[in-house]
């Protein structure tokens, strides 16, 4: 075959979906190696010592409304471990834009959208990773699941939603930074401060008076209703699955999927013109 003809030839076209298959490979290899999917495993289950076992006999004192401690400490064992999730998804975000890879592929014939894509899958890789071994941890201290199996799908599909908004927005706030240090750092305040001040570890009525509406209302403490009524309770306190309940919680993770997605779709979009 003469070389006139091969540059003259048209360049193979490659499908968008093995283009996005081929870079979450990237991404999910490596995690075999360097320690994610261990730490994804380990997290969830140190989450689970560290609180449930200095908090449940205080907790059992003061009270905290539900059959158990366990039960009412699972959902914010799910949200530490997604969260945790997000810090590793904003880590690799920042680190392709830091070595230049956001540039190259959207140089690239490939839709500007594919290695945001990529990420994020794999992000929740990770995320249904640490929510299985958040899970087995929850099964062992007591946790269970009291709903018909749609209230188990709903828990399920639902901390995927919640991991799917954080790991959009980490995602956005690493390819704007560009230092994974940075955005790693930047992280963790937020989540310790939400976290903290939250209904996850204590009911908001032993919160503070002037705190309390903070704490009752802002996202990780509505997220953690949410995860509650699901998984519900021997008694009637977990909170009835429906619109009243579920509602706020639902609106603001798709809220938040919906701006972090759209910002970090535009971001993307931007970089290939």
């Amino acid at each position: 075959m003469s070389s006139d003809r091969l540059v003259g030839a048209p360049r193979p076209h490659t499908a968008p979906v093995a283009q996005w298959w081929v870079l979450t490979r990237r991404v999910i290899r490596p995690l075999w190696r360097n320690g994610e999917l261990f730490t994804a495993v380990l997290a969830p289950t140190l989450f689970t010592l560290g609180f449930y076992t200095p908090l449940n006999l205080v907790m059992s004192v003061y009270g905290h409304g539900l059959s158990s401690y366990a039960q009412f400490l699972m959902p914010m064992i799910v949200m530490q471990a997604v969260a945790f999730c997000a810090i590793s998804a904003a880590f690799r975000s920042a680190t392709d834009a830091e070595d230049g890879l956001d540039e190259r592929f959207g140089s690239m014939p490939m839709p500007a959208v594919t290695p945001l894509a990529a990420r994020v899958t794999a992000a929740l890789y990770r995320a249904l990773i640490a929510l299985s071994a958040a899970l087995v941890s929850g099964h062992v201290i007591g946790f269970r699941f009291y709903g018909g199996w749609w209230h188990t799908m709903g828990f399920l599909g639902y901390a995927l939603l919640i991991s799917l908004a954080l790991c959009l927005g980490a995602d956005l706030l690493g390819s704007l930074v560009k230092s994974p240090e940075a955005t790693a750092q930047a992280l963790i305040l937020p989540q310790l401060i939400l976290g903290m001040v939250s209904t996850g570890f204590a009911p908001a009525y032993q919160f503070p008076a002037w705190i309390q509406g903070f704490a009752r209302n802002q996202p990780v403490s509505q997220f953690v209703n949410g995860l509650r009524a699901l998984a519900g309770d021997s008694t009637p306190n977990a909170g009835a699955v429906d619109w009243s309940t579920l509602g706020p919680p639902l609106a603001w993770a798709l809220g938040l999927a919906v701006v972090f997605g759209g910002a970090a779709t535009i971001v993307a979009m931007r970089r290939s013109v």
